[in-house]
């Protein structure tokens, strides 16, 4: 049968609601219901509802009933205004619809919530709604709902609390099992909170199917809830926990057999009983009747964990298990939990832990030793060092120490010392023979087996280089030349190579081992380790290889000292002889960095590399790649500048800031001074000189030859010949004249037959012409009583074509009897030389160039009729 069923308000003209209801009908003839939620509660105001029907096959409806109307709270008299809902629990997220009737006579003046909410209202004259939509709970447990009328009395207020909350979770992992196979206990998790509390809290009920009772249980709740109760002889069981609350309810069920559900109690009362290497322990349960399965957890020395199983077929009140291969003298703790053995569970509580220690042994294994030796005057020092080997094992308390030691060779006493176990190494004086030295330890039980070293009777005092070895993040990577007779390999360094004694440590290696890579925690970077690598046979070490190397190297901490700063025109040389390259240094210091550059300009000197600084200023950078080179020069230099230089030493580290330069001055050039002097100062002082003898100098290099026209000659009575002055000789006495020839002499005497000279005496071959000159001193001249032959000579660089008259050299009588204009004052030559001889040396006023005719040398003062022209 088909049911349509519509709603509708007092306020709405239509149907504001229909729903279809589907049902079978009986012959019974009871009758049906439906029911309708409303989201206005329907006291706010009246609601009619109406229903018809058909049969499922038919297509046709019946007529609608007549409206059922079922009236609201707004028509009745009211004492005050009334808020509705009555059920004040709204769930969290859902909408909500609130009203408040107020009494006939009265107007509804307010209507809200605290705190504000965004709403939805309808305002009527005696309904007020409030449409809420989504509700939270906003961290407060509940809202207030506040309406007033507009009078004042007590009577015309009211308000509701609403308590937002949430529907229960499922109970989640809820499962029951037992332990005595009589008492079942139901566990469970609460789930999400519901934000109600108090007796709106979920309320928890369990409720067993088969039975069909309650269970008779109190339920607890902490992190888990729990219920249990006593089941009597029953073995299978359905059981349903509900959870519920005012807004909702939720269900879990659990359906088992007992037998299958045993979870033991833990064990109890756990004791042992043990030796050095076993370990039996025992305890108690009290499943009685149930047989067991139980694990033991043992928590070993290095924190690992064992778990051994063990079985009680006998179903005894106590169980035991042994555990063995355990260390002596060791800490074990040790803690049981079991389950059923037959259809397993699960594992009970852990027992409480107990801590057994075995008992004590022997030591096991050898102490790790090392030596040092020290040579002394007569022998030598050697100092020992043990330590536990990581095969060493003490087994028991009280540990001390023996070092025993004693030659070799003649097998004489040894001498033997003890030390408790606080102390790892000891200093003893031997002399150069072979000693046999042994260390054990002891405890309360016995010795361990002795640890040797053979010191040989001679040190071996050879010289290794040291090789510079690389330093990683993670230790020190060195490597050696394997030798095939050493069963092991030593490696020794010095923890604080700094200090003494300097924590001398050590670490051994196998046949087939040829590098290894060495940590420590004391190794820091910029400090310099040095590392032996020892071979050893037969308890006998020898040195094979020296390493040196950093951790991480670091750059040098103080630059090189310039001590000494050696400086030219073009060029400067830098000395730093006391920088150190030693184990001072944080780093091996590789080579020096010199750096040079003009104060005012970028550097460019040949051979140099370019540098950037920080500030983007510009340096030339010189490498020296030698350390121990601690002489640079840099050359190129410009003479008269002012530089600044800086020498910085690098390692594998780099180095530091350039900050402090030195400054110097290079010199001025010598030899352009030398230039300048002799392009400059020499020539102007061959000119100043000059211009002082200009006069002497010009006579020297280039004589002026007179002009006969300005010449002081011609200041003269005057004789011409055609249109030329002309000086006579008896007018003027030249300096001096050379005759080339005698024939030349010959053609210069036109006026020979005015000689006085009439003899026909021949002339000697060997006579010679002679010019006699004046050396500006008046002489007498005394004539000889022997004829001689003399030529006269016009003075021609005046004029070819004077006649001469007289002979110049008569005596005065005579040439008072010549023409009387010719009276001249007679010369008396001072030198005569033979004028046809080409070796004769020349007058010392005579210039170069004689030529084939007769020629004018020089006339400076000369005396013409007694006076100076």
């Amino acid at each position: 049968m088909s049911f349509e069923i519509q709603v509708r308000r007092a306020d709405e003209t239509g149907t504001m609601w229909t729903e279809f209801h589907n049902t079978t009908l009986d012959k019974s003839g009871k009758p049906l219901h439906w029911i309708w939620d409303s989201d206005i509660p329907l006291e706010c105001m009246a609601h009619s509802v109406r229903i018809r029907s058909k049969a499922e096959t038919s297509k046709i409806w019946s007529q609608w009933s007549l409206w059922e109307t079922v009236l609201g709270l707004d028509t009745s008299n009211n004492s005050g205004p009334q808020i509705f809902p009555n059920e004040k629990i709204v769930e969290e997220g859902s909408d909500i619809i609130l009203c408040c009737i107020g009494r006939k006579s009265q107007i509804l003046k307010e209507f809200f919530l605290a705190p504000p909410l965004h709403v939805f209202s309808h305002i009527d004259s005696q309904v007020r709604l409030l449409t809420v939509k989504n509700v939270s709970h906003q961290g407060v447990p509940h809202i207030t709902v506040y309406c007033q009328e507009s009078c004042d009395e007590e009577q015309c207020y009211d308000h509701a609390v609403f308590f937002v909350g949430k529907s229960p979770d499922a109970p989640n992992d809820f499962s029951c099992q037992t332990q005595d196979m009589r008492t079942v206990t139901c566990t469970w998790s609460q789930g999400g909170d519901t934000y109600l509390y108090g007796r709106h809290s979920p309320k928890y009920t369990l409720y067993e199917e088969f039975s069909q009772k309650k269970v008779p249980c109190t339920v607890s709740c902490s992190e888990q809830c729990s219920c249990s109760w006593d089941i009597g002889q029953q073995r299978i069981l359905n059981i349903t926990v509900t959870v519920e609350n005012p807004l909702g309810k939720k269900t879990a069920t659990d359906v088992f057999d007992v037998t299958h559900r045993i979870y033991p109690a833990a064990p109890s009362q756990l004791w042992e009983e043990c030796t050095d290497t076993k370990i039996t322990l025992y305890w108690k349960h009290q499943n009685k009747g149930i047989e067991l399965f139980c694990q033991t957890e043992v928590l070993l020395p290095d924190g690992k964990v064992e778990l051994h199983n063990s079985s009680d077929t006998h179903h005894y009140a106590s169980q035991s298990i042994t555990l063995d291969g355990l260390q002596p003298y060791t800490e074990y703790t040790t803690r049981v939990h079991c389950g059923a053995a037959k259809h397993f569970w699960r594992w009970s509580e852990w027992s409480e832990a107990r801590t057994i220690r075995t008992n004590e042994a022997i030591p096991s294994g050898k102490l790790d030793i090392w030596r040092e030796i020290t040579p002394v005057q007569g022998g030598r020092n050697v100092t020992l060092f043990w330590k536990q080997a990581p095969s060493f094992q003490a087994n028991g308390e009280n540990i001390s120490y023996e070092v025993t030691w004693g030659k070799v060779e003649d097998g004489s006493k040894s001498e033997s010392i003890s030390f408790s176990s606080v102390y790892n190494s000891t200093r003893i004086s031997i002399d150069n023979h072979s000693y046999r030295i042994s260390i054990t330890a002891k405890n309360n039980v016995n010795y361990s087996l002795p640890s040797v070293l053979i010191i040989p009777s001679t040190t071996d005092t050879k010289e290794l280089k040291e090789e510079q070895v690389n330093g990683t993040d993670d230790g020190v990577f060195i490597t050696w030349n394997p030798r095939h007779i050493y069963d092991n390999y030593i490696v020794d360094w010095c923890n604080f190579p700094m200090l003494q004694p300097c924590d001398l440590q050590w670490k051994r290696f196998g046949p087939n081992t040829s590098s290894a890579l060495i940590n420590s925690a004391a190794f820091i970077p910029g400090v310099r380790y040095n590392f032996q690598i020892y071979g050893s046979v037969a308890n006998k070490a020898s040195l094979l290889e020296k390493k040196t190397g950093f951790l991480r190297e670091l750059p040098p901490v103080l630059d090189p000292v310039v001590e000494k700063v050696e400086l030219t025109f073009n060029a400067v040389t830098l000395c730093w002889d006391s920088y150190p390259t030693n184990e001072s240094q944080p780093g091996f210091v590789r080579g020096y960095h010199v750096y040079v550059s003009p104060l005012q300009e970028d550097c460019s000197l040949k051979g140099s590399q370019k540098h950037v600084l920080p500030d983007d200023s510009v340096l030339c950078k010189y490498t020296i790649e030698n350390p121990e080179e601690k002489r640079y020069t840099v050359k190129h230099l410009s003479s008269n500048t002012k530089y600044k230089l800086v020498v910085k030493a690098y390692t594998g580290g780099g180095e530091t800031p350039i900050v402090n330069f030195i400054y110097i001055d290079t010199p001025l050039n010598s030899n352009m001074l030398y230039l300048l002097v002799l392009l400059v100062i020499v020539p102007a002082l061959v000119a100043a000189i000059c211009r002082w003898k200009m006069k002497w100098v010009k006579e020297c290099c280039c004589p002026v030859i007179p002009s006969p026209n300005k010449s002081k000659v011609l200041s003269f009575k005057e004789f011409k010949i055609g249109s030329e002055k002309v000086l006579k000789i008896s007018d003027c006495i030249p300096d001096m004249l050379a005759v080339d020839s005698k024939a030349e002499a010959q053609k210069l005497h036109p006026w020979s037959q005015l000689s006085s000279m009439t003899t026909d005496d021949k002339i000697d071959d060997n006579n010679s012409s002679c010019i006699y000159l004046n050396e500006n001193e008046e002489r007498d001249f005394t004539p000889t009583s022997t004829p001689q032959t003399h030529t006269w000579f016009e003075n021609f660089a005046y004029s070819s074509h004077l006649a001469v008259e007289s002979d110049p050299y008569q005596l005065p009588k005579t040439t008072e009897a010549s023409k009387p204009e010719l009276s001249v004052m007679l010369y008396q030559p001072h030198l005569c030389f033979d004028i046809f001889k080409e070796d004769v040396a020349s007058a010392p006023r005579e210039t170069a160039g004689r030529k084939t005719n007769l020629r004018y040398v020089s006339q400076t003062d000369v005396r013409c009729l007694g006076r100076k022209l």
